[in-house]
């Protein structure tokens, strides 16, 4: 299908490109690899009237050792994250998970902010922030910045709690290093969208379970997390993974299949990354 009508904007810098969210509020999308923006114009879930390229911005693609996290530049590409040497060490949940995103091609043009930005609730990225306690850093054009939670990022289906004129420009991936995690996909093929998906990762003291496509956002499995703080083992709080759980059916999955495979992955997930 062919979009609406809209004018095209390459930004030059953060700057510019914040500028341009400022003049035009929700009349403007920004565009970083495309793979979710460009699809959702062709069939009109989207139509902004300017769209504003940050694709160039090589300032904002990085991955840093900030101390006690990493902090990953919004515009670095998925691969770039795959292959890293200071993810794979501190944080091979996230170098596993990006791994499995899309194929080759996505990975080389899709971006870490763009992923969460879009608050895909198939998506793996969403779910992998979750697990690992990660966080955004949001910019205004005034030059103010916040930083948000990952628990607090996505409000509701595709809807992130960014607004209108603010942009993610850091991603911050707290430090796990030698700590257990795991990474379950189930999907038809290998570059499709998750039916259902698990990331699991230990804390100091504390577990994580955020999970894929099992609701309108992506969401922790706080039930699953606080049988495991309770002290029942791995298999019996991968019971509870549905709970609180509002999954939909489709061509792929029913409701109870999706509700099935839930349970069934998060007992691997923990099991993998040696909780209980």
């Amino acid at each position: 299908m062919i979009p609406v009508a809209f004018d095209y904007v390459r930004a030059e810098s953060s700057e510019e490109a914040l500028g341009a969210l400022s003049e035009h509020g929700d009349e403007a999308k920004l565009m970083a690899g495309g793979h979710s923006l460009l699809p959702m114009m062709k069939l009109r879930l989207a139509y902004p009237s300017v769209v504003v390229d940050i694709g160039r911005l090589a300032d904002l693609s990085y991955i840093n050792d900030a101390g006690d996290h990493l902090a990953i530049g919004a515009l670095t590409r998925h691969r770039d994250v795959e292959t890293s040497a200071l993810v794979a060490e501190h944080a091979p949940l996230l170098a596993h998970a990006t791994a499995h995103v899309g194929d080759p091609q996505v990975r080389h043009r899709g971006t870490l902010g763009g992923s969460l930005a879009h608050a895909d609730a198939a998506a793996d990225h969403p779910s992998v922030l979750l697990a690992m306690d990660g966080s955004v850093v949001a910019r205004k054009s005034d030059g103010s910045e916040r930083v948000i939670d990952g628990v607090d990022l996505f409000a509701g289906f595709l809807e992130s709690s960014l607004e209108e004129t603010e942009m993610i420009t850091e991603v911050r991936i707290p430090k796990h290093t030698g700590m257990g995690w795991n990474f379950q996909k189930f999907n038809r093929r290998a570059q499709d969208w998750a039916i259902v998906g698990v990331s699991a990762q230990q804390l100091d003291g504390a577990v994580r379970v955020a999970l894929v496509n099992m609701g309108p956002t992506p969401i922790r499995a706080t039930a699953v997390e606080q049988a495991l703080a309770e002290g029942a083992p791995a298999a019996e709080a991968a019971q509870q993974a549905a709970e609180g759980m509002a999954p939909s059916g489709d061509l792929n999955a029913t409701v109870e299949y999706r509700n099935h495979l839930a349970r069934v992955l998060t007992r691997r997930a923990l099991q993998a990354a040696g909780v209980g």
